[in-house]
């Protein structure tokens, strides 16, 4: 059983006063496992160059503690984000007051640990284990084990796009064939990102009626850059209409109609339109972000498709514009597709894009 990112999410928003709050944010961003961050020393914890090293763990023998070095493969180094680090520094003041509060009265134990009870007392595993489960409890979400966190912290990383020899490094697996047994099967998105990566190598001209050419003020770019978002709307018809606006303002500065099958495609055509738009006004489109909301039935209200940012490009020699990344579609594209959008282009504004690769 995982969580998905969203379940993730109110997970760590639930336990956020609790003590061990940077413990558990670690088992998910980190993937250790629980001996290695009950074993954690201080010294093995760099802040300032923003990384921490695996080099012990402690073994539970019938609630007896043993420590020992893990495996060759599992002593590493894990980068830390900057996210990490900021919990990290703040669990370490918290640490530090604790130290005090509990020294004045002469029962703070010493024992170097990352990781503690609030008297400086060093965690034991399987009371880890059960702390967990115990929150799990309280926050209503479906259960997992603490183990679980780390299958978590791997799937959502593969899920990303991240190598998985990245992973595999990171969880100290001792090869690259575990970590793909293990976790390449966890979410269903993992098996789609294969044949998506596949449609977006093809270049595809995806045709669009525009109701209202695209113009983006002079004022938009106050400080050389500005910021707007696409949204869509979809008919009983299954057409797509699409409008940019500002983030503050409601009023389109552009419309467009398709009638692409998928919100993915849907997505693709804004794309194309927006780069063309800045192609032929001397803009650069700094970054196009797919917004990976699903739209709801037919006929609801309108949601974000994408997000772009777009300089102003004065600088900008045209020879030397190139397409911005964006994430892979999906295979919808089709002949259908294209066939249904030639019958929504129809109008004396129709226009077919003839950019690259979306």
């Amino acid at each position: 059983m995982v969580w998905t990112p969203e379940q993730t999410g109110q997970f760590l928003d639930f336990v956020r006063d609790d003590w061990l709050y940077t413990l558990w944010h670690s088992f998910i961003f980190l993937g250790p496992r629980r001996g290695e961050m009950c074993a954690l020393p201080w010294p093995e914890v760099s802040l300032d160059n923003f990384w921490l090293r695996i080099s012990a763990q402690i073994v539970e023998v019938a609630y007896r503690l043993y420590g020992e070095a893990p495996k060759a493969d599992s002593v590493r180094t894990l980068d830390l984000s900057e996210e990490s680090t900021e919990v990290l520094a703040q669990w370490r003041a918290k640490q530090d007051q604790a130290r005090e509060e509990w020294s004045g009265v002469e029962a703070w134990v010493e024992s170097d640990r990352v990781f503690t009870q609030e008297n400086g007392e060093p965690l034991h595993p399987d009371w880890v284990s059960r702390r967990f489960k115990r929150l799990v409890e309280l926050s209503g979400l479906p259960p997992v084990r603490l183990h679980d966190l780390r299958h978590i912290s791997a799937s959502l990383s593969l899920l990303q796009g991240n190598d998985i020899k990245v992973v595999q490094e990171r969880l100290g697996h001792i090869s690259r064939q575990i970590t793909s047994d293990t976790y390449t099967s966890v979410l269903p998105e993992l098996a789609r990102r294969e044949v998506e990566s596949m449609t977006a190598v093809i270049p595809r001209s995806v045709p669009y009626n525009v109701l209202r050419p695209l113009a983006l003020p002079q004022k938009l770019f106050s400080d050389g850059t500005a910021v707007v978002y696409a949204d869509a709307a979809r008919d009983a018809d299954g057409a797509w209409t699409i409008s940019v606006k500002t983030p503050r303002n409601s009023r389109p500065l552009g419309k467009i109609k398709t009638a692409v099958a998928s919100q993915e495609n849907a997505t693709r055509t804004v794309i194309q339109w927006v780069r063309d738009h800045c192609k032929d006004t001397r803009l650069r489109i700094l970054s196009a972000d797919k917004v990976t909301t699903r739209l709801p039935g037919l006929g609801k209200g309108q949601h974000h498709l994408a997000r772009f940012v777009i300089d102003d490009g004065t600088e900008m020699d045209p020879e030397a514009w190139a397409p911005v990344p964006v994430a892979p579609g999906d295979s919808e594209a089709s002949k259908e597709d294209q066939e249904r959008s030639q019958e929504a282009a129809q109008g004396p504004q129709a226009r077919v894009g003839t950019s690259g690769p979306l």
